[in-house]
């Protein structure tokens, strides 16, 4: 007999966003990847709903939004259009909607892919900007797993407080929490079904989303091989080319670029990828600010899940737990970012100075982060690192830092006498 499993709503983050955004916008877009729990969050705030992608219903469904779009639209608000790409002419109808009611808070869409064939693409005549604001939402973080204690924030750092907390979790925890992800279906089970929620994501992604989403059919191993090369990459800079030719070098021999293009803009299309684009500040400095992305997963339990990994395989390889546990905290630094109304960048130049992430604040402020397992010579030279570029900050053409801070897997949150805070992933929040 199967054992039912009873739901609890666990908050996101995306709800206070959601609100926000239903209080200004006459339509709101919720796009991330599958399995995220758009769906789920979104219905909270619906008072009407259609899942486009509901074998009992679709068809109908589809019809009406093809044939009738305005009968279609004529629900109670806000209405939640769940998995809109699979009617793309919906778009321009809500734009039209939009306009016509003058109101905010009319639609709510999700999205799990973008529209990418020509076909759906020519379905789509505006861009609709100004009337259909879109929102990205990601796995869970820490916090909103409660795997987060959340005693110290991220706004509580940008206003130059002084913190003190302390953390139980240690390597194995956040080995464990790194493979499980952040997927909602992994929370609140045990251990081995919430480590196989990853696999399984992994599994769905490569045998029925890729080809759904306009990849070629028959070609599993392919998409395996490139998601590993990928993994293989995590947390550096490496261009799409070593990509390729780590792929090349591992029995794909005749993968040529175009194809590897297509490939990757198939899986970017589903969000499988959350890259980081470059920081350019005013600096002092004749530094070459480097321009590269650094390659994340949306959640770094798929590099896990594709390279057939565990907590205790990271536990005896700790330099790939390092960089894997560096894309976990960036994965947390961007949900908190969010909130906060800002951005999630990095920092590299060709003197080897970095800043594993930058938090830039719509108001101007920002933070300097890196990411330490927590050795204390490694936390002093990173501090000495954040302070030195620090330094170089131009400021008369934008103001220092807010914050330095190191991202840690220790079990103590501090301010150092040098203002640079010292924060466990596992006590962190927005």
């Amino acid at each position: 007999m199967v054992k039912d499993i009873e739901f609890t709503y666990l908050n996101r983050i995306t709800d206070e966003i959601l609100k926000k955004k239903l209080k200004s916008s006459g339509a709101v877009l919720i796009e991330g990847p599958k399995w995220c729990g758009k769906s789920t969050t979104c219905k909270m705030h619906a008072n009407s709903v259609v899942y486009l992608q509901d074998p009992m219903t679709r068809d109908q469904e589809k019809a009406l939004a093809y044939n009738a779009p305005q009968i279609f639209l004529d629900r109670e608000p806000p209405f939640l259009i769940d998995e809109w790409q699979e009617a793309p002419i919906l778009w321009d109808a809500i734009r039209y909607e939009v306009d016509s009611r003058r109101a905010f808070g009319q639609f709510i869409l999700t999205g799990s892919a973008t529209p990418l064939e020509e076909k759906q693409k020519q379905e789509i005549k505006h861009s609709g900007i100004g009337r259909i604001t879109r929102i990205r939402m990601w796995t869970m973080s820490l916090y909103e797993s409660g795997d987060s204690s959340g005693t110290i924030s991220l706004s509580s750092m940008f206003n130059n407080e002084n913190i003190g907390s302390t953390c139980s979790k240690d390597l194995r925890d956040y080995a464990f929490l790194l493979c499980r992800g952040g997927w909602p279906t992994s929370i609140g089970v045990d251990d081995d079904i919430a480590l196989e929620q990853s696999v399984n994501y992994v599994e769905e992604l490569i045998s029925t989303d890729f080809i759904k989403a306009g990849g070629p059919v028959n070609n599993e191993d392919r998409i395996r091989k490139l998601l590993a090369s990928y993994s293989r990459n995590l947390s550096t800079p490496a261009s799409k080319a070593s990509i390729l030719r780590d792929m090349r070098n591992n029995g794909e021999e005749k993968f040529d670029d175009e194809t590897f293009s297509k490939y990757y803009a198939v899986l970017n299309k589903l969000f499988v990828f959350e890259e980081i684009e470059a920081w350019n500040p005013n600096i002092r400095s004749k530094a070459r600010i480097q321009s590269a992305k650094i390659r994340h997963f949306t959640d770094p339990s798929i590099a896990t899940a594709i390279l057939k990994a565990g907590p205790n395989d990271l536990i005896a390889d700790l330099k790939t737990f390092g960089l894997f546990f560096e894309s976990l905290c960036i994965r947390d630094l961007r949900i908190y970012a969010s909130l906060l109304d800002g951005k999630l960048y990095h920092y590299r130049d060709s003197n080897g100075l970095e800043a594993d992430a930058v938090i830039h604040l719509k108001d101007g402020r920002y933070a300097l982060i890196e990411v330490k397992f927590g050795r204390q010579e490694d936390i002093d030279i990173a501090a000495e690192h954040l302070k030195k570029l620090a330094n170089l900050i131009d400021t008369s053409k934008m103001p220092s830092p807010s914050a330095l801070i190191i991202i840690t897997a220790k079990n103590t949150a501090y301010k150092r006498p040098d203002g640079v805070y010292v924060v466990p992933l596992a006590v962190l929040k927005p």
